[in-house]
């Protein structure tokens, strides 16, 4: 069985980052992954210092160890700025290439006004960077206070087609390069 681990790079209390990653997980969940989510809103992880020992941040490991044991990632960032979350940067900046290195990624962006796709290609390029394989298939949320109803539904079929092909392409693609049925 793929196990893949979800992030949700939002510290922010009702995120649409966390909704569209909840949807993605569960879309993954019913083509038979096992996901586990890491909401870093509840972790209590230091900024990124550039050494590797954080003995006195028990949820760094918990995090590391999450993600060395996933077969594949699902990030899902706020964009801030025109690029990814400094909180989802930090939680990557404290793994390295031994947690990262050949996990199967796909990224979602959620935005308050146009889509657009500069998160997702940054995020792309801190993946390739830790050698990790990113998916084709990714997905831009705009306006997203429009995007879900109150009970974290999406409202919009095309959208939550995109969704299912999300799910769809991170599971299959995890299982052909990871060699897990």
């Amino acid at each position: 069985m793929v196990k893949i681990v979800g992030i949700g790079g939002s510290l922010r209390a009702g995120s649409y980052s966390q909704l569209a990653l909840t949807v993605a997980a569960e879309r993954a969940q019913v083509l038979g992954a096992e996901v586990e989510i890491f909401d870093l809103r509840t972790l209590d992880l230091p900024f990124c210092d550039g050494e590797n020992d954080y003995r006195d941040y028990p949820d760094v490991e918990k995090l590391r160890n999450g993600v060395r044991q996933a077969d594949g990632l699902i990030l899902a960032t706020p964009e801030y700025h025109g690029s990814v979350s400094g909180v989802l940067k930090n939680a990557l900046d404290l793994m390295s290439f031994e947690h990262l290195d050949g996990k199967v990624a796909g990224g979602i962006s959620v935005l308050g006004g146009q889509v657009n796709s500069n998160a997702l290609n940054d995020l792309r390029t801190i993946l390739r960077w830790v050698h990790a394989w990113v998916i084709p298939e990714q997905v831009a949320i705009g306006q997203a206070w429009k995007a879900f109803s109150p009970d974290g539904k999406l409202l919009d079929d095309k959208l939550s087609e995109r969704f299912d092909e999300f799910a769809r392409s991170l599971v299959e693609n995890t299982q052909k390069l990871r060699g897990v049925s």
